[in-house]
């Protein structure tokens, strides 16, 4: 392959992040195809991690004996990490490289993944807490550096296009990674009851809690193994990119204008707005499918499944809602050739509000239905914000990426309010608190959609 050199001074400041863009221009140049595909594999490789993840809030509460909001602190660790490492890996990458970021980036992936082994052995929580917390710092990496990467990847008219290409990539993972919780860890974990593990502890004897012992470390091992696995997988990919040479130079930052970046960007009200927009984002969508699992169970139980049947059929719903939200990614992308971004993101975020609304007042299989139905407005979300938030950044788009990454942490505290709600059961005689939870969502959905609308003064008609 002829290698090239991109200006990225001026190419970064021509990215129009949001723009419709012009269907005779190339998304993905020949010249990049190779690396494209290469950067494009790390995004079902962080689809894959979120969303096995999802479902171990369910999981750890039952096998630890703990509560929604205790379980919770499993989103708390793992969407911790993004928040914690975005703007080191953004000074990082202006420092180095894009390429230098994301192999750094798999470097932390398979590291907190093997730190699954000593946590199953060890049969306490806080070991996993902190294997998720490494793991998601490599994901910060990753995604601080892949998704401005494939917008330098081509003309910067379709800068947006391409990375909802490549996005659309990153539900594959996610499918794979529900499928996987569902088959490999959901299914395989021991049919003992919550109230029956509860009677172990309860009953105190050493046969009894010998008992929960063997339960508890066979649940454990479920857990850790599809972890090792991805932890090879992802080794595998690191090495392949370590030794692509990647057609893009980039020029290394001499020296570090942090103060003027974050003066300009916080000055920047569209990506001020879209930092804000992406956090309640990722809130909704962690909420939308954590939640799924106690929603389902709730509504299946109540149909006469007993409590793992329920759980499995509400994790295969999880499945289906992914599915939807692949489908309507791919769809949507072609839609941006032809639309506005703010607006298509404005509708399908009042398309959220109705179905979110639907969950809470339906019962039964129309409410089971509506909360499936959400992934299908969630699919444009993510990169169409982050998008939108970068347009006009020029080179301070290396770290206006780290605080759009960073607002990931509306993943970790909006969950834990939901959770809250919940475990709040008492205070819901006459209505379901799980139902009554997705007002946070509902909430989220609203300020997406008035982001979608105020953002369009400043994309390009």
């Amino acid at each position: 392959m002829t290698e090239q050199t991109l200006n990225t001074n001026e190419d970064k400041s021509n990215i129009q992040a949001g723009q419709v863009s012009n269907t005779s221009v190339e998304v993905v140049p020949r010249a990049y195809l190779v690396s494209f595909i290469l950067i494009t594999l790390c995004f079902p490789l962080w689809g894959f991690a979120n969303d096995i993840t999802n479902p171990l809030v369910k999981a750890f509460s039952k096998v630890l004996q703990m509560s929604t909001a205790e379980g919770t602190w499993v989103q708390v660790a793992f969407y911790g990490g993004y928040g914690a490492m975005a703007i080191p890996a953004a000074l990082f990458i202006k420092k180095f490289s894009y390429k230098a970021g994301i192999i750094l980036g798999l470097g932390f992936y398979a590291f907190g993944a093997l730190l699954f082994i000593p946590a199953a052995d060890a049969q306490a929580f806080a070991p996993f807490l902190l294997a998720f917390f490494v793991m998601t710092c490599g994901l910060s990496f990753l995604e601080t550096s892949a998704n401005p990467y494939i917008m330098l990847m081509g003309p910067p008219a379709t800068a947006t296009q391409r990375l909802n290409l490549a996005q659309a990539f990153n539900p594959v993972g996610s499918l794979l990674g529900m499928f996987v919780a569902t088959q490999f860890i959901i299914q395989k974990l021991n049919p003992t009851t919550d109230a029956e593990r509860r009677a172990l502890v309860t009953d105190g004897s050493e046969q009894a809690l010998e008992q929960l012992s063997v339960i508890t470390s066979n649940d454990l091992a479920v857990i850790r193994d599809p972890y090792l696995a991805i932890a090879v997988v992802v080794i595998f990919v690191l090495m392949v990119i370590a030794f692509k040479k990647m057609p893009i130079t980039e020029e290394k930052a001499t020296s570090l204008d942090i103060k003027g970046t974050f003066q300009r960007l916080l000055a920047n009200q569209n990506y001020r707005e879209g930092v804000i927009a992406q956090m309640f984002y990722v809130g909704a969508q962690i909420m939308t499918w954590t939640f799924i699992i106690h929603y389902g169970t709730e509504v299946f139980v109540g149909m006469g499944l007993t409590e793992q049947a329920a759980e499995a059929k509400s994790q295969m719903f999880n499945i289906y809602a992914m599915v939807i939200f692949c489908l309507s990614r791919f769809i949507c992308t072609f839609l941006l050739k032809y639309i506005n971004p703010g607006k298509l993101l404005m509708v399908l975020a009042a398309g959220g509000i109705v179905f979110t609304a639907a969950t809470i007042f339906l019962d039964g299989l129309a409410g089971m239905y509506a909360l499936v139905g959400i992934s299908a407005c969630m699919s444009l979300m993510f990169p169409t914000i982050y998008g939108i938030a970068l347009t006009g950044t020029g080179d301070d788009a290396k770290l206006g990426a780290a605080g759009l990454i960073m607002a990931i942490v509306g993943g970790t505290f909006l969950p834990m309010a939901q959770a809250s709600i919940i475990d709040m059961k008492v205070l819901f005689d006459s209505f379901s608190a799980t139902k009554a939870s997705f007002i946070l969502p509902l909430l989220c959905f609203v300020v997406i959609a008035i982001y979608g609308k105020r953002s369009q003064k400043h994309l390009p008609k």
